[in-house]
C-alpha cells in the first residue's frame, strides 16, 4: 500500500512540474509575441491623435474654401450666361 502513495506521489510531482514547465513556456511565448508586435509595431508611420485632427481640420478649410469657389464659379459663369454678346 506504501508503495502505490509513493507511485502516486510521484505522478503528481512530475505532472505538477509538466504544468508549471508549461505555464512558463506559455509565458515565453506571448512575452516573446508581444516583443514582435511593439517591434512591427513601432516600424510603422503612424500619427499622433493632435497631427491627424489637424490634417483633418485643414481638409476641412480647403473643402469648404473649394465649395466657395465653386460657388463663385458658378455665379461668374451665370452672369457671363445673361450678359448680351457682343458681335465683331
Amino acid at each position: 500500500m506504501q508503495a502505490d502513495n509513493k507511485m502516486f506521489d510521484d505522478f503528481v510531482k512530475f505532472v505538477n512540474g509538466a504544468a508549471g514547465t508549461l505555464a512558463g513556456v506559455g509565458r515565453e511565448a506571448e512575452a516573446g509575441a508581444r516583443s514582435k508586435a511593439k517591434e512591427w509595431i513601432g516600424g510603422l508611420d503612424f500619427v499622433s491623435r493632435d497631427e491627424f485632427d489637424a490634417v483633418k481640420a485643414m481638409a476641412a478649410a480647403a473643402r469648404d474654401e473649394a465649395e466657395a469657389l465653386r460657388a463663385r464659379l458658378d455665379a461668374l459663369e451665370a452672369k457671363t450666361a445673361k450678359a448680351p454678346k457682343t458681335g465683331a
